[in-house]
């Protein structure tokens, strides 16, 4: 994956100023669009012309700052890149982008890197949405309020026409989406979305797919950078005559939500540097006699810890069946614990991207030794107590002596593996300048480097 992006922090999101960004009467050739509305294309010659007509005429009469309509035409083999052409010449606020590779994902990422307009967004060319949620979908974006919007078929008040069949597609996809990658949003593909441009410049080269996966990707790298996303109803009318081939692409998408979810996994990502700047959420902020992160962390060290817990019994239950109980509690021990140190790293202590991960990894062994320690010393103790125990006397003494182990696990995870360096109130800054369980922003490079930017971005 490209994560080319740079390493400080995301500016605060500011209100766009109607009076620094112009109107829609200053959105000449010269002047710089507001908005810049994506219309992706391939061989869609007979819809093109109404299409960008119709969105131009809704954008002149309603919307009440300068913007732009760019066509993305990608490798079209027909009459298209004419019918482009001839409607930007016509029409000093279109433009038409051509490029010799298809794939929707590749023009959105083409034409949004290249364009000037603070505020990004791209619909189908059928129209299927209503265009009176075009405003709705842009204003949190303008507004400072938010980072992407997205429009949803899915959301109570949307009014939908479809057949049943792409009804039952989408509803079973934002399922796995929900399932498999733990996402919040309702609707991942509905062609109708926006971003703001210092969003997509950091977001973008992380996002690999250049197809139909494209939005879910990015929406999903969104989402877990903790960035804002909004949602709209929208109206939505299904397209009977649409190109798009719906088995070729469903499977594309589920090797995308494997791909996806085994880099989030394994800490592939930098999300770090999604990070808005500490303080521009409220959740950063520091209220006097309010207690910090530590409850939080709690609750997520004990959420981890029980299905550590389940997951070595079963492990244990799985050895023993081959090997003498020492061995089996070793081994056992041994893949939970890299299993928990990488659950409480991102969950507890909010710590994102690979930076520092093999130290932190390093550190929780010395830990899973100590707890080792405990479990074998235990079982030492009882066999030479008992002599032959039974199973469920072994498991018995085990989930005791890991309580013990437990609550000694937090305390060296919180004050030695993962450290509040900041010197603030406890959880609002973690390992290597991470924040806490919020997770505003995560560990990369060196702490060195991430205080220091850390700093000035307050």
């Amino acid at each position: 994956m490209r994560t080319d992006t740079p390493r400080s922090a995301l500016p605060a999101r500011d209100h766009l100023l109607a009076a620094t960004a112009g109107t829609a009467d200053a959105a000449g050739p010269a002047g710089a669009p507001v908005l810049d509305v994506v219309v992706p294309v391939h061989n869609e010659e007979k819809d093109l012309e109404p299409c960008v007509l119709r969105l131009h005429e809704h954008l002149t009469r309603t919307f009440p700052y300068a913007f732009r309509i760019t066509v993305a035409d990608n490798a079209s083999t027909d009459r298209t890149p004419q019918v482009a052409a001839r409607l930007a010449a016509a029409m000093p606020r279109v433009r038409s982008h051509r490029l010799e590779e298809k794939g929707r994902g590749r023009a959105l990422r083409t034409v949004w890197a290249h364009s000037d307009a603070p505020v990004l967004a791209y619909m189908d060319v059928d129209l299927s949405t209503d265009l009176n949620a075009l405003l709705p979908l842009v204003a949190p974006l303008i507004s400072g309020h938010s980072d992407l919007a997205i429009g949803s078929r899915l959301a109570r008040s949307s009014r939908v026409v479809r057949g049943s069949k792409r009804e039952f597609i989408s509803r079973a996809y934002n399922l796995i989406l929900r399932s498999s990658l733990a996402a919040r949003f309702s609707d991942a593909q509905c062609g109708f979305k926006a971003i703001r441009r210092e969003v997509a410049q950091r977001l973008l080269p992380m996002v690999e797919d250049t197809g139909w996966f494209f939005d879910t990707e990015m929406l999903v790298l969104a989402e877990r950078a903790g960035l804002r996303i909004h949602e709209v109803p929208v109206d939505w009318v299904d397209d009977p005559d649409s190109t798009v081939h719906i088995v070729r692409t469903a499977v594309e998408d589920l090797k995308g939500v494997w791909r996806v979810g085994r880099a989030l996994a394994v800490g592939a990502l930098p999300l770090d540097r999604l990070a808005r700047p500490f303080g521009d959420d409220p959740r950063d902020r520091v209220l006097k006699g309010v207690p910090g992160g530590l409850a939080r962390q709690l609750v997520g060290f004990c959420v981890v810890g029980a299905l550590s817990t389940l997951f070595y019994l079963a492990l244990y239950s799985l050895f023993r069946l081959g090997a003498g109980p020492q061995l089996a509690n070793g081994g056992a021990l041994l893949v939970s614990a890299v299993a928990n140190t990488a659950a409480n790293r991102r969950l507890t202590f909010g710590v994102r991207g690979r930076g520092g991960a093999v130290r932190h990894q390093a550190q929780g062994l010395v830990v899973f030794a100590i707890g080792l320690a405990l479990t074998s010393g235990s079982l030492a103790a009882l066999g030479a107590a008992s002599g032959s125990p039974s199973h469920g006397t072994e498991l018995a003494v085990l989930i005791a002596a890991n309580l013990a182990a437990t609550v000694l696990r937090f305390l060296l995870l919180r004050a030695w593996v993962f450290p509040d360096r900041s010197g603030g109130a406890d959880g609002a800054t973690g390992a290597d300048g991470a924040t806490g369980a919020d997770g505003a922003t995560g560990a990369a490079g060196t702490a060195e480097d991430i205080h220091h930017e850390q700093g000035n971005a307050r």
